[in-house]
């Protein structure tokens, strides 16, 4: 079993309403517009994820995402796929489509940003909430 563990935090133009992706990002800000995001200030992007990591993704194993905000947490269950790149060292985007650019880092979600727990965003607006985001290849 591989696993990540990215720390990020909230920010209060948190929205959480997008429909089909939702995205942890490095970027220190967010704007009104970036409603898929859920954190910022994100320790790892993409390109930080371990070779290992992004190997058993490439192989199109399970992910599960587990979003853990204070004694809440929440799931997300996606998939890898071969065509992933993990170029973008800023953002990941996990998505419920199966459209691949350099900033996805998993396909087939079951969840985007508006299916999150609504009590999880509502913390998720206040900038000095910590997250921590758990990244698990299932095997």
């Amino acid at each position: 079993m591989f696993k990540e563990r990215i720390i990020c935090h909230g920010h209060e133009n948190v929205k959480a309403t997008h429909r089909s992706t939702l995205e942890i990002t490095k970027e220190e800000f967010l704007t009104p517009r970036g409603d898929c995001i859920l954190c910022i200030k994100a320790n790892k992007g993409l390109k930080d994820l371990s070779e290992d990591f992004k190997k058993a993704l490439k192989e199109g194993k399970k992910l599960r995402i587990r979003l853990i905000v204070g004694e809440l947490i929440d799931e997300i269950i996606a998939f890898g796929n071969e065509n992933l790149n993990f170029e973008n060292p800023i953002s990941m985007v996990i998505r419920k489509s199966d459209y691949i650019d350099g900033r996805t880092l998993a396909i087939k979600a079951n969840k985007a940003a508006k299916d999150i727990k609504r009590e999880i965003v509502e913390k998720l607006k206040n900038p000095k909430q910590k997250v921590i985001v758990e990244l698990i290849i299932e095997e």
